[in-house]
């Protein structure tokens, strides 16, 4: 009754430890471990899965379809299907999401807007019949 779909794999692992400076593009899943100074954003290629552990910090933009969140992130998050905050999750940034779910002991500093998907829709523009 309440299936979830099934996530992507997690094909890429930034590990405790590792620390990364710049932008970093992914296609399917991707966890981070350790510290990224930069945006995280997946190719759009396939559906995507992005997590971060509750060592991991990522100080930049984030843009995935499903972003799982136990770690501090510095800078907007960007969830065009789920965003999940799991007790740990520190989020110093604004949130635009599809869907949200926030454990209790998660904490967001910024504002928190829903996805809309009026906004992925072109603008319709109608013409005027001037006969």
């Amino acid at each position: 009754m309440f299936a979830r779909k099934k996530l992507p794999l997690i094909r890429s692992l930034i590990a405790e430890g590792t620390r990364i400076e710049g932008q970093l593009f992914f296609s399917a899943g991707l966890r981070i471990d350790g510290q990224v100074a930069g945006n995280v954003r997946h190719d759009g290629s396939v559906p995507s899965l992005l997590v971060l552990s509750e060592t991991a910090e990522v100080r930049g933009e984030i843009e995935a379809d499903h972003v799982i969140v136990n770690g501090h992130v510095s800078g907007p998050i960007f969830a065009r299907q789920l965003l999940e905050l799991q007790p740990k999750a520190r989020v110093d940034g604004d949130v635009r999401y599809a869907a949200l779910e926030m454990h209790q002991g998660a904490t967001i500093t910024g504002q928190l807007s829903p996805w809309s998907a009026e906004e992925d829709k072109p603008t319709l523009k109608l013409a005027a019949n001037n006969s």
